[in-house]
């Protein structure tokens, strides 16, 4: 059973993985499992683009992006035990979420800049420890000494599936092979950018999920 005595503290837990592969609900269900503190990274990197496309900033123009990071402060609040992403004072949890932003979040994570800025946030965020943090490159350059690091992957048809339920179940109307277009864009720049592309950290326990229900996902990480 994995508790904070079983690695070296600060206890961190590092999730990596494609998009839309169950790594937040993951997270979260860990963090709260073991009493530690959850933090999406994958969050701050949507709430950057969702200041780009509110204030008609195109996530391609890259000095644009950078010109605008010292505007943007990112936090996090619990509300009704859910994590929730706070731009510059306001709740935006469900804006980051939607297909606007899902579109343009991988060029702006693409920007070194961009990464840098958010990857320091996050190193401060885990000094005290007790976190379970998931992202792209969380085991390979956020926390390449995590006291244990997880890389989640599923079949892509599967994943836009899951994708697609839960933009339906927010009211938003999208098809499925919009979805899985996205997916593999996202994919396509995560893991072949030049800096901290998405790939596996190699001690990371690898889950495919894709036959996996969230319950029986958790069973295997426990064990």
């Amino acid at each position: 059973m994995l508790t904070e005595t079983t690695y070296k503290q600060p206890l961190i837990i590092a999730i990596d993985g494609w998009s839309s592969c169950g790594k937040s609900t993951i997270a979260k269900t860990l963090a709260a499992r073991l009493g530690l503190r959850y933090v999406d990274t994958g969050a701050m990197y949507r709430a950057v683009t969702l200041y780009c496309l509110d204030h008609g900033i195109s996530p391609l123009d890259e000095a644009a992006v950078v010109a605008v990071l010292d505007k943007i402060h990112i936090t996090f609040d619990v509300s009704g035990g859910e994590n929730i992403c706070v731009l510059n004072g306001r709740d935006v949890e469900k804006d980051i979420r939607t297909m606007r932003v899902s579109e343009q979040v991988s060029p702006v994570a693409a920007i070194s800049a961009v990464r840098r800025a958010l990857v320091h946030q996050q190193q401060e965020m885990g000094k005290a420890g007790n976190l379970v943090m998931d992202g792209r490159d969380i085991g390979t350059v956020v926390f390449p000494d995590a006291s244990f690091k997880l890389f989640v992957t599923a079949d892509p048809e599967i994943r836009a599936h899951r994708r697609l339920a839960e933009l339906q179940a927010q009211g938003i109307v999208v098809s499925h092979a919009e979805v899985l277009q996205n997916l593999a864009m996202r994919d396509q720049i995560d893991s072949t950018r030049a800096d901290s592309p998405l790939k596996q950290a190699s001690d990371a326990l690898v889950l495919d999920n894709s036959l996996l229900n969230h319950d029986e996902q958790i069973e295997v990480i426990m064990g």
